[in-house]
C-alpha cells in the first residue's frame, strides 16, 4: 500500500449502507476489501456468506497477515415483511431467526475476534458495527429476531471492548433510524413504510468518517441517529 493509505474491510458492501461506505473510502484512496454475497461496486471482492463458518474463514483468509485499519460491519438482515403490516412473528420460520442472529450478531463477534491481530497492527484500529434504534432499551419492535440481534450486537460490542482491551481497538455501534437506501426509499414509495424523510446515506458516511478521524486516545461507544420529528 502507498503511504497514508488505510486498509478497510467493509462487510455488506454490495448494496445499501455498505456500498455507499465502500465507495466513499475507495474514492478517498483507501484500500477496500468488500465482503458480500453479490458483486460489490468497488474494492477487492471477497464473496462470502458470513452466516456460515466457511464465510467467516473466507474473509479471514483473504486478509491474511496484513494490517487492517478499520473493520466496518455494515451488513444486516431482517425478517421477510419486517417493519410492514405483512410481518407476522408466528409465521416467521425458525430458520429465518437463526439466519438473522448469525449475520447480525454472531458474525460481528467472530470477525472481530479473528481479525483482532490484524487490527492491532494499525496505529489507530477501529471496528464499527451498524446497529438499529430497535436495539435500544424501550425501543423494541415486533420483529423478534432482528430486535434480539441488535440488542445482542450492543452487548457484544461492550464485552468485546473488555475482552480485546490489550489490542487497543476502538469499537463503536451506530444505531440509526431508517436510512435512505434504495430499499427503504422503494418501501416508502410503495406504501410499505409510512411517509417520512429517512436519514441520508451521506450522514451515515460522515459519521463513520468522523469516527475514523479521531485520535487513538478517543473511544466512541455508541451513536444514536434518529430522524427529526420521530
Amino acid at each position: 500500500m502507498e503511504s497514508g493509505q488505510r486498509k478497510i474491510v467493509v462487510i455488506g458492501a454490495s448494496r445499501g449502507i455498505g456500498a455507499a461506505v465502500a465507495q466513499h473510502f475507495a474514492q478517498k484512496g483507501d484500500v477496500i476489501v468488500s465482503v458480500s454475497r453479490g458483486q460489490p461496486i468497488t474494492g477487492q471482492w471477497v464473496q462470502a456468506d458470513i452466516s456460515t463458518a466457511e464465510g467467516i474463514k473466507a474473509v479471514v483468509s483473504s486478509v491474511g497477515e496484513s494490517a487492517v485499519d478499520a473493520l466496518l460491519f455494515m451488513g444486516g438482515v431482517w425478517e421477510k415483511g419486517a417493519f410492514t403490516d405483512q410481518y407476522d412473528f408466528m409465521q416467521s420460520p425458525d430458520q429465518e431467526t437463526r439466519f438473522i442472529l448469525a449475520v447480525n450478531t454472531i458474525a460481528p463477534i467472530e470477525l472481530t475476534k479473528q481479525l483482532a491481530g490484524n487490527l492491532a497492527k494499525s496505529d489507530n484500529p477501529r471496528a464499527v458495527f451498524m446497529g438499529a434504534l430497535s436495539g435500544l432499551d424501550h425501543s423494541p419492535t415486533i420483529e423478534v429476531a432482528n430486535t434480539a440481534s441488535k440488542f445482542g450486537l450492543r452487548g457484544a460490542a461492550q464485552s468485546l471492548k473488555l475482552a480485546l482491551r490489550d489490542y487497543n481497538i476502538g469499537i463503536t455501534v451506530i444505531n440509526p433510524g431508517n436510512v435512505a437506501t434504495e430499499e427503504v426509499m422503494q418501501d416508502i414509495k410503495e406504501g410499505r413504510f409510512t411517509a417520512q424523510v429517512p436519514i441520508a446515506l451521506t450522514d451515515i458516511v460522515s459519521t463513520i468518517e468522523w469516527i475514523l478521524s479521531l485520535s487513538q486516545t478517543v473511544d466512541v461507544g455508541e451513536i444514536n441517529l434518529d430522524q427529526k420529528g420521530c
